[in-house]
């Protein structure tokens, strides 16, 4: 702690520390020998006193008078110090006591339970002996004040050691610049000596004593390092000089051996590189032709199971060698209906997955509410777990917002719930959670109740085609979903994993990046500048329906649809032209457009329908084989009222037909024009 100040300082600090210990030796002993000194006379001075009152009270223990010795006892007032005192006859027993003013002790009846001295009494005990004989005992208790002066000494110490210290303080601070300043001086210059390399500095003579000389002796050697160093810097610049001109012919010596061996590596990192990447793309084409080679055959197996029973129960059908019932041709029927959905399901995740694989699928990341995304999706996948007796349940996220895109965001929870449903058991469950695993990420996870996976089916779960040994089972799947899953989360910035019991059941995750609500749009419109709608005839004639298709088939299949329905009435038109041409002469109430129309597209049929203000209200539902969720996506932007995919789902097709005639009913109570209506007046 010393070794950082200065020598003044440590002198000071000598001293003063010398000066202490010399003064706290000193009080010691004088505290020390004026306390035992106090302690003998004070046990003296109460020895004769118990000697005078044994003396007084003698002839009161003769004759037995205890108020004598009590007036004896009462003398004793004038001795402050004594706080009590008591005589005891020759059996020990109390004979009389006296207790000085503010005493509360009791004094003992018998000698032998007197109180010895202690930490705050000094008690005298002495025989009173009369011509041989023992006549009693003689206590005093005393206050035993060691204690308090004591502390009075220790404080008058404190005040004289503290006043010393000071004294001796400010005599050492005074005459130790004057013992220190040869030194000091000598120490400034060496300093500027060493900082500036000016050896001409001399440092002052302020002494005759050792310090002058340290200085004469401290400028002597300056001047003889002066007189070197000078010598020294001459040969050094000679030395420099020819070491200068060796490195100059040095440096370009290795410069030319730097130049040749850095053209040799780079020749050679050239070569070692074209041979990695040569490797490289042989390593890559032979795996992606193994790949492709398994992917070719895996799709290739996958698509003919389905179209091998479309195409048998079908022959069965239409042979006339092989006859069959009512109830046999609506079984065959159900099968040719059940593997055409499966095929279609097929053909739909491996083009989902072509475009994620060749990098061509485009996102559009935005601020997704999670609640409006569960709720469609629950709206989804509810009737099928119902239909399996599977409770579904849905967490609150209320202002939970994640980056992604809303279209993938909804098919990738759509395939995650429908696995959970479909391979769970019966009267299972499904649990949807919600967490927020870090600041800016959030976690959803689909938990259900199934049979489980194993370390090594999990190992195995994201390959295309692998159905981890469920291909003969009862539940229907192409082993493709979870893979083009996997890829749409990692391009949408996210994670996915799994964990799995088996007998447990499997907890499926996702993890987004989370970001703020997008402000919520206005109004396009005022409620009044709402267009005017069409109505249902209330004549009772069938609702027109106008179809436009270029497809001879579709078309046959929408016209068989609508012949079993006596409430329709359909139009076709084979192009968009005549499509616009039979909807301005009509008026239908509904209009089915088919997107891939030659001359005029689904979408330009449409825009010209809405600027004309005679079919701008008419609804027009898109009946396309365009199923991609992009598509979707922009024809609902383009003005569709509904978007129907082929291959036609007839339910949906129906559904769709029932539930626009239902809203034209209901904004026709609100008294809007009917385009019969129109077109008559």
């Amino acid at each position: 702690m010393i070794r950082g100040r200065s020598i003044r300082s440590k002198l000071v600090r000598a001293v003063m520390a010398t000066t202490l210990v010399a003064l706290l030796v000193s009080v010691a002993i004088i505290i020390f020998y004026d306390l035992r000194s106090y302690h003998r006379s004070l046990l003296n001075d109460l020895a004769t006193q118990a000697e005078l009152v044994g003396h007084m009270t003698s002839a009161a223990l003769t004759f037995d008078d205890p108020r004598l010795a009590n007036e004896n006892l009462a003398l004793l007032r004038t001795r402050p110090q004594v706080r009590a005192a008591a005589i005891y006859d020759a059996n020990g027993e109390l004979f009389a006591s006296y207790r000085a003013a503010g005493e509360t002790r009791v004094l003992p009846q018998t000698l032998s339970g007197a109180p010895s001295t202690n930490g705050d009494d000094l008690v005298i005990l002495q025989r009173i002996v009369e011509n041989g004989d023992t006549l009693g005992t003689v206590y005093l208790r005393a206050e035993n004040r060691l204690l308090q002066r004591t502390l009075d000494y220790l404080s008058i110490a404190a005040l004289v050691t503290l006043l010393a210290m000071g004294v001796a303080y400010l005599v050492m601070r005074r005459m130790g610049r004057a013992l220190t300043a040869p030194i000091v001086a000598i120490t400034e210059i060496a300093r500027d000596v060493v900082a500036t390399r000016d050896y001409s500095r001399r440092a002052p003579r302020i002494s005759n004593d050792e310090a002058g000389e340290l200085v004469d002796s401290f400028n002597a050697m300056l001047l003889e390092i002066e007189g070197r160093t000078r010598e020294l810097e001459t040969s050094s610049s000679e030395i420099a000089r020819e070491v200068a001109e060796r490195s100059r012919a040095q440096q370009e010596v290795m410069r030319l051996n730097e130049q040749l061996e850095q053209r040799v590596d780079e020749r050679t990192l050239q070569l070692a590189l074209a041979n990695a990447e040569l490797a490289n793309a042989i390593e890559e084409a032979r795996s992606a032709n193994q790949a492709k080679s398994a992917f070719l055959s895996s799709m290739s197996h996958e698509l003919r199971t389905p179209l091998n029973a479309i195409l048998g129960f079908a022959q069965i059908l239409t042979s006339d060698t092989l006859p069959s019932t009512l109830e046999q041709k609506k079984e065959f029927a159900n099968h040719i209906l059940k593997s055409g959905r499966h095929l279609l399901t097929l053909i739909n995740e491996i083009l989902d997955l072509a475009k994620v694989e060749s990098g061509t699928v485009t996102l559009s990341m935005e601020p997704v509410a999670l609640s409006d995304t569960l709720m469609e999706t629950r709206t989804m996948v509810e009737p099928i777990a119902a239909a399996r007796g599977v409770r579904v349940l849905f967490p609150e996220t209320p202002g939970a917002v994640v980056l992604a895109d809303r279209t993938r965001l909804k098919q990738v929870l759509l395939n995650l719930l429908s696995n959970a449903v479909k391979y769970n058991r019966e009267s299972g469950a499904v649990v949807v959670s919600c967490e927020q695993v870090a600041p800016t990420r959030l976690r959803l996870s689909v938990q259900d109740t199934g049979a489980g996976l194993s370390a090594e089916q999990v190992a195995a779960l994201f390959q295309p085609f692998n159905r981890l040994g469920q291909e003969g089972g009862s539940q229907e799947g192409t082993g493709i979903g979870l893979v083009v899953t996997k890829r749409l989360v990692e391009l949408m910035g996210g994670e996915i994993g799994v964990s799995s019991s088996p007998g447990v059941g499997s907890v499926f995750w996702i993890e987004l990046a989370t970001t703020a609500p997008l402000a919520a749009p206005a109004a396009d419109s005022a409620p009044g500048d709402t267009p005017d709608v069409q109505t249902v005839p209330e004549d009772g004639a069938p609702h027109l329906i106008l179809y436009v298709e270029d497809n001879p088939a579709n078309l046959r299949l929408v016209e068989e649809i609508v012949r079993f329905r006596a409430d329709l009435r359909l139009l076709s038109a084979l192009d968009g032209h005549v499509g616009l041409s039979l909807a301005r002469a009509h008026l239908p109430e509904i209009i089915l457009m088919d997107l891939n129309l030659p001359g005029m597209s689904g979408i330009e049929v449409l825009k010209q329908l809405r600027a004309d203000p005679a079919t701008s209200p008419i609804p027009v539902i898109a009946l396309t084989a365009n199923a991609m969720p992009r598509d979707i996506e922009r024809g609902m932007a383009a003005g569709f009222t509904r978007y129907l995919t082929k291959p036609i789902d007839i339910d949906k097709f129906t559904e769709a037909i029932n539930s626009t005639l239902a809203q034209l009913r209901a904004q026709a109570g609100a008294g809007h024009m009917a385009p019969a209506e129109r077109k008559a007046e």
